[in-house]
C-alpha cells in the first residue's frame, strides 16, 4: 500500500476530484452494495417506527402490548443501528481501495468486521458525550443567568453554538480515525482536534462544498441522494488522506 504523509495540507479540489474518479472505478458496486443496505435496514427503521408511534399511543398504530413494542422498539433500534455501521464500514472500505487504485470486489464491501464496527460505534457514543456534557453545562449555567436576567440566558446558549460548529468542523473525519487508527478513549477527538485545528477553516469550506453538493443531489429528489452519498464517502476519504496519511493502522483494507 503507498502511504501518504500525514499533516499535509488539504486541497480540496484535489479531494473532490480524487473522490469522484476513485467512485468511477467502481459505481455501480457501490450503488449496489448501498441498495443492499437500504433493503435490509428498511423493516428495522418501520419497525422502529411503528414501535415508537404504538408507545406515543399515536392513533391509527397496529394493537401492539407496551412491553412487547418496547422490546420490539429496541430490537429496531439495535438491528438498524448495526445494519448502518456495517454499511459505512463498507462504503469507507471500498472507497479506500479505490483511492489506492484497486478496483474492490463485491465481498470488499459487504465483508464484516466486528471489531471496526465496535470501534465506529464507540467513537460516536464518545462524541455524543462530549457534546450531551457541553450542552448540560450551558444549560445550567443558561439556567442560573435566567434568575438573574433573561436576556442573560442566550450567552451560554450562544457559546454552545459555537462550541458544537467548531467541533462539528473538527470532528469531520471521526469515523475514518475511528476505522483506520488506534486510539484509546476519547484519543480519537484528540487526534481530530489536533490534525484539523491547524486546517480549521478549509476544512469548514469543505464541509460547505460537501453540504452544497449534497443539496444540489437533493434536487433530483431519492435517486440523487442515493447516488452522492458514496460519492460523498469517497471525496471524505480522499480529504482524510491528505490530512491524516494512508496508513491502515487498524488492518481494515487487508482484514488483519
Amino acid at each position: 500500500m503507498t502511504e501518504t504523509p500525514a499533516n499535509q495540507p488539504l486541497h480540496v479540489l484535489q479531494a473532490i476530484e480524487d473522490g469522484w474518479n476513485a467512485f468511477a472505478k467502481a459505481p455501480w458496486t457501490f450503488l449496489l452494495f448501498q441498495a443492499l443496505v437500504a433493503v435490509i435496514a428498511l423493516p428495522f427503521a418501520a419497525l422502529t417506527a411503528v414501535c415508537s408511534a404504538r408507545i406515543a399511543s399515536v392513533p391509527g398504530i397496529p394493537d401492539i402490548h407496551p412491553v412487547g413494542a418496547g422490546i420490539l422498539l429496541v430490537v429496531g433500534l439495535v438491528g438498524y443501528i448495526i445494519v448502518v455501521l456495517w454499511g459505512v464500514v463498507g462504503l469507507i472500505r471500498g472507497s479506500w481501495q479505490c483511492l489506492e487504485g484497486v478496483k474492490p470486489d463485491f465481498n470488499t464491501f459487504t465483508r464484516w468486521d466486528g471489531e471496526a464496527t465496535g470501534r465506529l460505534f464507540i467513537r460516536a457514543i464518545e462524541l455524543f458525550v462530549l457534546f450531551a456534557v457541553i450542552g448540560l453545562i450551558c444549560s445550567l449555567v443558561g439556567f442560573g443567568l435566567m434568575q438573574i436576567n433573561q436576556a442573560l440566558a442566550i450567552i451560554p446558549l450562544i457559546i454552545a453554538l459555537v462550541f458544537f460548529i467548531y467541533l462539528s468542523i473538527n470532528q469531520k473525519f471521526l469515523p475514518f480515525i475511528a476505522l483506520f487508527k488506534n486510539n484509546g478513549t476519547f484519543e480519537a477527538i484528540q487526534t481530530g482536534r489536533s490534525v484539523v485545528d491547524p486546517s480549521w477553516w478549509t476544512v469548514l469550506w469543505f464541509f460547505i462544498v460537501e453540504a452544497i453538493i449534497n443539496a444540489i443531489a437533493a434536487a433530483f429528489q431519492y435517486g440523487g441522494l442515493f447516488v452522492v452519498v458514496p460519492v460523498l464517502i469517497c471525496i471524505s476519504t480522499a480529504a482524510y488522506r491528505q490530512l491524516f496519511g494512508s496508513e491502515d493502522q487498524t488492518g481494515l483494507i487487508s482484514g488483519n
